[in-house]
């Protein structure tokens, strides 16, 4: 150990080269994987912001299936009266319903076209929306005498600015609409301002669209409740309603599965291209390795002469790649470690992550390449016979 350790400390320029390719493959992959975990952790947290329990109803059934379907393949649309048989379901404790479009939004003498929700009054506490001032959609009445709306923070202060909005009336589509509350700023989510925005009564916003069917309906289930049974009440439901399968339900884990794969692959996408700098490094080791062999072939033969066998001639220089090895391995981890700190720093809004697991695991990686980059030089000194060793030149 102490001949491998003055070894690398002799030979300081070739110890250098082979840690400074040793780092760069591991500062890379450290810092790569770490904008990767970042970016899983920062989506997977914008849509479990919303929760954990819930199931999404569309219209059609998104499957395969065989026969010939004929005169019954037709897809009824999802309805508000759907949405409320729902309402006392066993383990439901929300239904929301939804109906998009876009419109342009007038009010004092301002406009602007924004993205146009319809949707009830469980809404807000379904999706961990707040309410800065007034109140959020009463229970959907179409024949309501005063049609309300809630305004999204965003189009509040674009259309009314510092004043206060409750009570005043905005144009959308050709019909009036006074305003019962002002929605707290929600961020943006994968590039989507949700604070741009306003929200209707469903009834409404499908009469403005000219929908005859919901886009979508979302169910918050209790969360002890077994989501395979919940799913099934939904089913024998819709086909006690509709008269057969024509619904796609997508629960929150089949969501986050799907996302969870698609970021998984993004992160180790990002990782093999910091691999490419790793495969480098050791190609490094190998070519520098070799190069000592040769250069030293006069200290092997005098080694094997005063009696060093094979073995640890064979150790000697596999403990010089492995602690070379070892030594960019460290440094890269601190160099792509400060990295992405300063990263997060410069960048706050840049999602980074370095998980633990990964930094032992990038230490880990660099000391088996030592391993393999440097049995074949070391194979080489090993098999070197003492006599021919010392007559080389």
């Amino acid at each position: 150990m102490k001949l491998t350790g003055s070894s690398v400390i002799e030979n300081r320029s070739r110890t250098l080269l082979t840690v400074l390719g040793i780092a760069i493959g591991i500062a890379s992959v450290v810092l790569l994987t770490s904008l990767g975990q970042g970016v899983n952790r920062y989506v997977t947290n914008m849509f479990t912001q919303f929760g954990t329990n819930l199931i999404e109803i569309t219209p059609g059934k998104v499957s395969t299936m065989g026969g010939s379907l004929g005169a019954i393949n037709t897809v009824r649309p999802l309805s508000i009266d759907d949405a409320l048989a729902l309402q006392n379901r066993p383990h439901v404790e929300a239904v929301v319903t939804f109906s998009m479009g876009n419109a342009e939004v007038e009010a004092n003498r301002r406009q602007r076209r924004t993205t146009v929700y319809g949707t009830n009054s469980d809404f807000p506490d379904a999706y961990s929306f707040d309410i800065k001032t007034g109140t959020f959609l009463p229970d959907d009445n179409p024949h309501a005498p005063r049609p309300t709306v809630v305004l999204g923070s965003l189009v509040k202060d674009e259309l009314f600015g510092d004043d206060n909005a409750l009570g005043e009336f905005v144009r959308i589509g050709g019909s009036r609409f006074r305003i019962v509350g002002v929605m707290e700023s929600k961020g943006q989510m994968l590039g989507v301002d949700l604070d741009d925005t306003v929200y209707l009564p469903v009834s409404r916003a499908m009469e403005l669209f000219n929908r005859e069917s919901l886009m979508q309906i979302s169910l918050v289930h209790s969360q002890d409740a077994p989501v395979y049974e919940v799913v099934s009440i939904i089913e024998r439901l819709f086909k006690s309603r509709h008269g057969s399968d024509d619904i796609t339900i997508t629960t929150q884990q089949q969501m986050m599965d799907v996302l969870g794969s698609i970021l998984n692959v993004l992160t180790a996408a990002v990782g093999g291209l910091g691999g490419i700098s790793l495969i480098v490094g050791g190609i490094g080791i190998l070519t520098i390795m070799t190069i000592a062999v040769a250069e030293r072939t006069n200290e092997i033969g005098l080694f094997r002469a005063l009696g060093a066998t094979k073995r640890q001639i064979l150790m000697l220089f596999l403990g010089e790649a492995v602690v070379m090895a070892t030594l960019g391995g460290l440094v890269g981890l601190v160099v792509g470690v400060g990295g992405a700190r300063l990263i997060r720093l410069a960048a706050p809004g840049i999602p980074v992550h370095t998980p633990w697991n990964y930094m032992l695991f990038a230490v880990l990686v660099a000391v088996v390449i030592g391993l393999i980059a440097g049995v074949l030089p070391a194979r080489r000194a090993a098999s070197l016979l003492p006599l021919e060793a010392l007559r080389a030149e």
